[in-house]
């Protein structure tokens, strides 16, 4: 039987979409970038992480799915097929600190909010 190891999401700038998502989930963070990793990225011809082309994101429990960014040349052109919810105990209060993360309020259903990320990705936030 499968079990879920990697969301993976296409982007144009992982890092900083890696970054808005490892805030935006309580409990993850950007991988760190060892001295293996810095080699490895400089043999690609990337100096810097914030050029990595590939940038994970780990949760601090194991057996959660950790989340990976990678660089694509195309850009988002319709509405996802697959998306996040995440649930909080105080929407509103979770809404105003997505959107001071850099997510856009599409609308709201209920007791659910439709957001964009960054990059324009839908994710959803509900009460648990």
């Amino acid at each position: 039987m499968a079990q879920l190891k990697d969301v993976v999401f296409d982007c144009e700038h992982p890092a900083s979409l890696a970054r808005f998502w490892a805030e935006a989930i309580d409990g993850y963070a950007v991988a760190p970038y060892d001295d293996d990793e810095l080699a490895r990225l400089r043999t690609m011809g990337v100096n810097e992480p914030e050029d990595d082309p590939g940038v994970l994101v780990e949760p601090a429990t194991p057996g959660r799915p950790r989340l990976y960014f990678q660089r694509v040349p195309e850009s988002k052109v319709v509405k996802n097929r697959v998306h996040l919810d995440l649930r909080a105990d105080d929407v509103e209060a979770e809404a105003a600190r997505l959107v001071g993360l850099g997510a856009i309020e599409l609308h709201r259903d209920g007791t659910w909010i439709t957001f964009r990320d960054p990059e324009g990705n839908e994710f959803c936030v509900d009460r648990s």
